[in-house]
Order: structure tokens, then sequence, then C-alpha cells
């Protein structure tokens, strides 16, 4: 598949924890490479527009309050395969079923404080990443 780019979020509840720069150092040292960053609060009209996928699932207002709960650090990060392979470093969504060693059973603590996101398809990877990013500010 070559290389390409995908969002990881680092969630509220990571943030509030301090283990960002683990996670960071984690995905750099996976062989990632984090072309852009930035560290914002959503509004709730930004999470809702961000997660509008699930707007007819039963988690979706507890979703959008979490996500608003405090601030995220969102990034594009650039790999070969980089969508399934930052799936498969992050973990399944329950950090009690996670793999050892992948981001969430490390740092989550339940299926909604999991720690991070990452894009599930390229398509959704390219629409995630120009939600948060105009081009000019992807280090390439």
């Amino acid at each position: 598949m070559g290389t390409q780019d995908t969002l990881s979020i680092i969630k509220p509840d990571a943030m509030k924890l301090k283990y960002s720069g683990k996670i960071i150092d984690f995905i750099e040292n996976k062989g990632f490479t984090i072309i852009a960053q930035k560290k914002i609060v959503l509004t709730k009209r930004q999470a809702e527009a961000f997660y509008t996928v699930h707007k007819e699932r039963s988690f979706f207002n507890e979703l959008v309050d979490f996500m608003i709960s405090g601030p995220i650090l969102v990034q594009i990060i650039e790999a070969q395969n980089a969508v399934s392979f930052y799936r498969e470093i992050m973990g399944s969504t329950n950090p009690d079923e996670a793999e050892e060693g992948t981001i969430r059973k490390l740092y989550g603590t339940d299926i909604q404080c999991n720690a991070v996101h990452g894009s599930d398809s390229m398509e959704n990877a390219n629409i995630e990443t120009s939600f948060f990013f105009s081009k000019l500010e992807m280090i390439k």
C-alpha cells in the first residue's frame, strides 16, 4: 500500500492523566512520523460534526460530552499502511480486550476512556484529517 496519513486523537482521559508524551513516544517508536499536531478543546458543535456518523447511535450524546470534557491532541501521523498499522497498535476499542503492548491496553481504562482514536479507513482518514488540519499545517 505504501506511505499513508491517518488521524490520531489523544482523548481527554489520556490528556488528563498526562499520558500524551508516552503515547507520542509509543507512536514514534513504532515508526510513525507526526506531520501535524495541535492541542485543542472541541466545542459541542465541532464534536457533533466530527462524530456525525454515530448520530443515531445510543452512545452519541455521551461520546460528544466526553470529547468536549477537556483538551485533546489531534495529529496526522504517517507510515507505511498507516491506517491499518495504527489500528493494530491502538488495540481493541475495549482496553480489557486489547492485546498486551497496545496503546489502549497500556493507557485506556474502559470502552469510552480508551486513550486514542484512529481513522478506520483511508477514506475516513482523508475526511478526518481535513476536519482538523489545513494543508498548510502539514509538514512533509
